[in-house]
């Protein structure tokens, strides 16, 4: 077994002798006291397991166990204890969701089946975890390579918001990123009902009237409905549906809510699409940062100051001239400039990343 267990007590002979005789089946680390275990959890993370003393000076063990819940959710929880009353059990599962209630002393046979058992719920959580990830992300990518065929101006606008969006996630050390990134992807999907004159306009950064716009103000609604239908895709069609909404204040960054997660997701895509938009009509990215940055009834200076360090490049980009029909399945490539048909249509806009379906689909247009 290579998932790590932390064991968490106040004695360090308790601590030191389980160590000892349960070394040799498990990757065991120890920590005297809660403090110093959620320390651990930051900095040797993450713990397949997590098994708290419930009596502790300073940090009781329910209390250790709902902080680690908030920092460390996928870790399955445990608690150790000579104090059996129901009334502790019932505080421990409710405040920290603890999978085992073990008394002291704990025969050591019960005490391993407790472990493995722990290891195999964290397995099942992590398996899940991937499955999801995977699952969406391979029908997301589907879906937006159907994009990029019908409309690469929309596929072009989505993925330069990923970008800033992949960007803001890492800045804030956002947990789940891959979410937010998701959201962005799928962000401009509800534009395949506004009709082209009006995304023309919106690619090209031009002004739209007032009907205009009123069409194009619909398309989240549009995209948050449509996306609402996908099993697990609940709250990423809420980041879509809200991306326009007005900004009520900051968004707390720890211990977030699932509703504190939608709604920052939701305010992430607002700033990223104002300031493509800044730079679309052809603002620094300095000065639409700038620009973002004195509207902080608007936006969240948080979110804005996260693409402060934004480049337009990466250093390790190599920049080369390649047929689009030679063009690799594994290797990510970028335009460099616009890519124009013979007739002047406009396939692929600079910055767009291309993949493999897209780049077929301008083999056949030029």
């Amino acid at each position: 077994m290579t998932e790590k267990i932390l064991l968490v007590d106040d004695e360090p002979n308790v601590l030191a002798g389980l160590k000892r005789q349960f070394r040799k089946q498990f990757d065991l680390e120890i920590s005297l006291g809660g403090e110093q275990g959620l320390e651990l959890v930051e900095s040797r993370g993450p713990f397949a397991v997590i098994v708290s003393d419930m009596r502790m000076p300073g940090m009781d063990g329910i209390r250790f166990l709902s902080e680690v819940k908030e920092r460390a959710p996928d870790s399955v929880r445990m608690m150790l204890t000579g104090n059996a009353d129901i009334q502790t059990a019932i505080e421990a599962v409710n405040e920290g969701n603890v999978f085992r209630f073990l008394t002291k002393p704990c025969p050591p046979g019960v005490f391993v089946k407790a472990l493995s058992a722990g290891i195999e719920q964290y397995r099942l959580i992590m398996a899940e975890r991937e499955l999801l990830e995977e699952t969406l992300s391979g029908s997301v990518k589907m879906l937006t390579e159907i994009l990029s065929l019908v409309n690469p101006l929309i596929f072009s606008r989505a993925s330069r918001i990923r970008r800033y969006v992949r960007h803001i996630a890492v800045q804030l050390q956002l947990a789940d990123s891959w979410q937010y990134e998701m959201a962005a992807m799928l962000s401009e999907i509800g534009c395949m009902t506004v009709p082209v004159e009006i995304l023309d306009k919106i690619a090209l950064g031009k002004s739209l009237s007032n009907e205009e716009q009123e069409i194009f103000s619909a398309h989240p609604s549009v995209g948050g409905e449509l996306l609402a239908h996908i099993p697990r895709l609940e709250s990423i069609a809420r980041m879509v549906e809200g991306q326009q909404q007005l900004f009520e204040g900051p968004i707390p960054l720890k211990n977030m809510t699932r509703e504190d997660t939608i709604a920052l997701g939701a305010h992430i895509l607002k700033v990223a699409l104002a300031f493509d938009q800044l730079v679309i009509r052809g603002l620094s990215y300095e000065a639409a940062l700038s620009k973002l940055g004195i509207q902080t009834n608007i936006y969240d200076p948080k979110v804005v100051g996260a693409l402060e360090n934004l480049r337009r490049g990466e250093e390790n980009e190599k920049i080369m001239e390649v047929r689009v029909e030679d063009l690799p399945r594994n290797v990510v490539a970028v335009a460099y400039e616009d890519i124009l048909a013979k007739n002047g249509l406009l396939l692929v806009t600079k910055g767009q990343e291309l993949t493999y379906p897209e780049a077929g689909r301008i083999t056949r247009d030029l």
